[in-house]
């Protein structure tokens, strides 16, 4: 079996708090983050093995991505989306992200760190479905 579907497996036996697909959503919004967003990556350390600089989303920046992602898929039914799969604050992308780091699946430099990803927006708030007026009502 490979390497990285043993390392999940194990990793969603002892962490059962959010769902495989969890973990693919949080993974696929680092790709849209990079690809639509322009963010430079969060897979890097401090020094890359050319001993180059790399660049890497904060946690701040990866929840923006989540949050701008998961609209862009779901829309109004985000929220609802990301609640069933154990997801109900920014906090959760956190846990999420550092338990990919654990397994390997991401890394982070030196200065990242879990509470980066604490409060960030509030679910409610964020995830709130927007309607669009289309003319006037007033006249």
């Amino acid at each position: 079996m490979n390497e990285h579907v043993l390392a999940m497996m194990e990793l969603l036996a002892k962490d059962q708090r959010y769902h495989l697909d969890a973990y693919q959503f949080v993974r696929e919004s680092l790709a849209y983050a990079q690809r639509v967003m322009k963010l430079e990556s969060y897979t890097g350390e401090n020094e890359n093995d050319e001993g180059k600089s790399d660049r890497h989303l904060t946690g701040q920046q990866l929840c923006q991505a989540i949050r701008e992602y998961a609209i862009d898929q779901y829309g109004a039914l985000a929220k609802t989306v990301l609640n069933s799969w154990g997801i109900h604050t920014t906090g959760d992308f956190g846990e999420i992200v550092y338990n990919l780091i654990r397994i390997r699946e991401m890394r982070k430099s030196k200065s990242d760190r879990r509470q980066d990803f604490d409060d960030q927006y509030d679910f409610e708030e964020a995830f709130k479905p927007r309607f669009e007026r289309i003319g006037s009502q007033d006249g």
